[in-house]
């Protein structure tokens, strides 16, 4: 269950800042911000959740690091935000950072 807590943390991590970016482009402006406070929230209470039974160590830079790659991804994919190599390339090292934190 921890785990779960972990990764729906970090969909959340994504989808606040999703929010607020929307909010600047349509009509549904105070929708959009009430959505971002919302998920804003349940990735804190999420995150809580899951470092109570994943080190810290390992839970933050999780949380923090699919809160980043989702938001990349988002804004590629729907904003058409330009994604050179390089930025790819930092995508993969904030996935292999993460991975080798455990193997210390």
């Amino acid at each position: 269950m921890p785990i779960l807590y972990l990764f729906l943390a970090g969909i959340c991590e994504t989808l606040w800042p999703l929010g607020f970016k929307l909010s600047q482009t349509g009509d549904s402006r105070d929708s959009w911000i009430i959505m971002s406070i919302i998920t804003m929230t349940l990735s804190v209470v999420f995150f809580y959740l899951a470092q109570k039974h994943i080190p810290l160590m390992m839970a933050y830079p999780i949380w923090t690091g699919l809160g980043a790659i989702g938001t990349f991804l988002a804004g590629v994919i729907y904003f058409h935000d330009a994604a050179t190599w390089i930025s790819w390339l930092g995508v993969c090292l904030i996935v292999g950072g993460i991975s080798m934190l455990d193997h210390g």
